[in-house]
């Protein structure tokens, strides 16, 4: 076989020409790429080889530093299979490197899809925000080409749920197994055949979305100089610069900025002069006093006032007490980890580096939270671990490590609202203030106790003394919720790594950093929409005022709780502790959070309300004939193409977003509650009017808005139902004070609290 060097940059096969041999790559890296993106070969990997059924090449193959290649002749499959079948070590290699490409063209569709949504997500917040802001300060708004006719990505075809977690499943079996199946020709052929028809369909789709992201691009910045950065910088520097709208638009653009540096369909000449252009505006442009802002002071311009955050990681150890061995081992994985220049790769060497520093960290993460939790003053280093995932500045990015350093010293939640870091979080559970959560099997601390005490592996008597023994208590958290959730947060689930690294950090850290001020602004956001979202119908007995068996309802507002990492997603962990409906659900999300956050609370309050209710209705949770939130959903969702309420615009649009939640009719209603929330209780209607009517059934408005939208006609017939019922029930309600009054009996403030609930104030 023929060996050959490539000089960097050079290319060595273009997409669609025939295929006269294919190549494994001995050394160096090559760059395959396509219209709709492109994914790194290594050493091991064979190009061509998944297009050996065509013989027509599916990328453009370029060298990107010096390369050593052996070329492998091809002239058909009849070819291959005889390579196959009389070296067993090249047929591991073909299949081993069949499946890494495929497996990478997948990484490569969900970033795609994600960008798509983001882009279209961006677009919407972005203009609503900034027609906000303009209403406030009396600014006529603008309006943007194109957004009018910008809908959300509908592939006619997308890719089979089987396809990812078919190819993943390799990467999972034993290597005595993979060995077993490469020593059966046919079997490789086969395999390398349906990858190759897989790849061909994945490639299809992933050109489509991004010719779908490059369009739509546009809206956010464009040659012409008309979009979205130009509607915000003009507004900018229109506001005062010290108002808080300021404030927020340019917070705005500073997203946006480093979003388009991120950004490969923007032209980066372009992204340069708008940015420099922008920039060179704002020098002059009266700022507030960098000592005014508290932690929005930009990282940059941070003194750290002579702590050397050079030695963070010996600060960690030597804190956290962990065994010498494995304090060596986490420094090795540390030192191996900063040295890997792309560490979102899928290659195997990285993923098996990230899985063992997880597993190093997660076992130095308990210990120091162990001895933290017994600590009334840990220093700022362990509470930049404990609550952001920090472990050392070069890793990190010295100016987001001094950011973190800064607002270490002030960081906290409020515990008494429910909101915790993960330091407060961890020594509530420790204090036997909160108890631990569920695991993933949805089992809490004391079943699993139970359970292991039925099994025998435990006395009855241990399983007292541990259900409140504080250490177990909290192992049990560390061990069982807290790496799931950390991991789901994040939101790339295929590039995680909990240790905190400046490649992850997308947006700036101030623009992301989540606080107990925002998270209750965003709460009392929703509440203004749905004011009985956390409330829970419960007995209330006062015998002294002859009360025996009266329902009211009281608020519980939902514990939240800051995962110590910078990602995209939040979850609804439980929706109660334990069995008893009257404690808090638990929210959880990244610490530092890139997505829009008040989306991300209306999606978890949205999930929130979804199981509540199941958990209420017990088995007849979609059992219509007991009405309820979850029945009535399911109903419509299930019987709309019979409905003849429904035109066939709407039924088309319900079919769409069926597709688009995965056939999930959970996933389904809480896309539509944050169009409740988040149009229609702010006056823009965008649901279909069943769909809008159960929503206004189970999550009114409260009073004032519902008068404020009486007279829409959309709302006139549902409001005045809603209000007939509420009538008798605070007509029965009414005598019930009545007759406490006419007793000489001061009302109790639970039903003063009920009455209002019931009007909706």
């Amino acid at each position: 076989m023929e060996t050959r060097d490539i000089n960097s940059g050079c290319v060595i096969t273009a997409e669609g020409e025939s295929l006269n041999s294919i190549f494994l790559i001995k050394s160096g890296v090559v760059k395959a790429s396509f219209d709709g993106g492109e994914i790194m070969l290594r050493k091991g990997d064979v190009m061509g080889l998944l297009n050996i059924e065509t013989g027509i090449s599916s990328f453009t193959y370029s060298a990107m530093e010096d390369t050593n290649l052996i070329a492998i002749p091809f002239k058909s499959l009849y070819s291959i299979k005889e390579i196959l079948k009389t070296k067993p070590e090249t047929a591991r290699t073909f299949m081993a490197s069949a499946i890494n490409q495929v497996v990478a063209l997948l990484n490569l569709y969900y970033q795609t899809k994600y960008s798509a949504s983001d882009i279209y997500t961006m677009c919407f917040e972005y203009y609503d925000k900034y027609i906000e802001l303009c209403a406030k300060n009396g600014i006529p708004a603008r309006s943007l080409p194109g957004l009018d006719s910008f809908t959300e990505l509908i592939l006619d075809k997308d890719l089979p749920d089987w396809i990812p977690g078919y190819y993943s499943s390799f990467r999972s079996f034993p290597l005595e197994l993979n060995q077993s199946m490469s020593s059966f020709p046919n079997f490789v052929l086969g395999l390398i055949v349906q990858t190759e028809r897989n790849i061909t369909e994945v490639i299809g789709i992933i050109n489509k979305i991004s010719a779908y992201c490059t369009e739509n691009l546009s809206i956010l910045l464009d040659e012409s100089g008309i979009d979205m950065f130009d509607l915000y910088s003009t507004l900018y520097f229109r506001l005062s610069p010290q108002s808080d709208d300021a404030k927020a638009a340019k917070e705005k653009l500073d997203t946006l900025i480093t979003y388009f540096k991120t950004c490969k369909d923007l032209d980066s000449n372009l992204v340069y002069e708008r940015a420099a252009d922008y920039m060179a505006k704002c020098n002059g442009y009266e700022e507030v006093p960098a000592e005014e802002e508290g932690n929005e002071v930009d990282a940059a311009s941070l003194a750290l006032s002579g702590t050397n955050l050079g030695n963070s990681l010996d600060v960690i150890l030597e804190y956290s007490s962990v065994e010498p061995e494995l304090a060596n081992t986490f420094r090795t994985l540390i030192m191996q980890y900063k040295k890997v220049s792309d560490k979102n790769s899928t290659e195997d060497k990285v993923r098996k580096l990230k899985t063992a520093l997880t597993d190093a960290f997660y076992k130095v993460y308990a210990s120091t939270v162990k001895e933290a939790v017994k600590d009334s003053s840990p220093s700022e280093i362990v509470k930049m671990f404990i609550n952001f995932g920090y472990v050392d500045d070069e890793l990190a990015g010295k100016e987001n490590a001094a950011y973190l350093y800064n607002l270490s010293k002030n960081h906290k939640g409020n515990p008494e609202k429910g909101i915790y870091t993960a330091l407060e979080w961890f020594s509530a559970i420790y204090n036997k203030k909160k108890d631990p959560s569920r695991n993933e099997f949805d089992t809490d601390y004391l079943s699993s106790l139970h359970e292991m005490k039925v099994a025998n592996k435990i006395t009855a008597e241990q399983e007292f003394r541990m259900a409140a023994d504080p250490d177990g208590r909290l192992d049990f958290e560390l061990k069982s919720m807290f790496p799931v959730v950390n991991k789901i947060t994040f939101g790339r689930l295929s590039s995680f790594c909990p240790v905190f690294s400046a490649h992850d950090v997308l947006k700036s850290l101030p623009s992301c950093i989540v606080t107990a001020d925002t998270l209750l602004e965003s709460l009392k956001k929703i509440k203004e929409v749905d004011y009985g979202v956390f409330y829970r119908e419960t007995i209330y007995v006062n015998e002294k005022a002859g009360i025996t068996n009266e329902f009211i309802n009281v608020e519980i507002m939902p514990d939240i709780i800051l995962m110590p990492n910078i990602g995209s997603r939040g979850v609804m962990w439980q929706e109660i502790e334990g069995k008893k409906r009257t404690t808090p659900a638990r929210f959880v999300l990244s610490a530092l959070h890139t997505e829009e956050l008040q989306t991300t609370m209306t999606r978890l309050t949205g999930e929130f309300r979804w199981e509540m209710c199941k958990r209420i209705q017990g088995s007849r949770w979609n059992d219509v004939t007991d009405r309820s939130l979850t029945s009535e959903y399911f109903d419509y969702v299930q019987f709309y193409k019979k409905n003849n309420e429904l035109s066939p615009d709407a039924k088309e649009k319900i079919k769409q977003s069926l597709i688009k939640s995965k056939n999930s009719f959970k996933e389904m209603f809480v896309r539509d509650y944050i169009t409740w929330v988040i149009y229609e209780g702010t006056g823009s209607p965008r649901l279909n009017k069943l769909a809008r009517a159960i929503l206004c059934t189970y999550c009114p408005f409260p009073y004032e808005l519902r008068q404020k939208t009486a007279a829409n006609p959309l709302y006139k017939e549902l409001l005045e139902r809603y209000e007939t019922k509420t009538a008798q029930k605070l007509h029965r309600f009414d005598n019930l004070l009545q007759k406490l009054k006419s007793l000489g009996i001061d009302p109790p403030d639970e039903l003063i609290v009920q009455k209002n609930f019931l009007i909706g104030k």
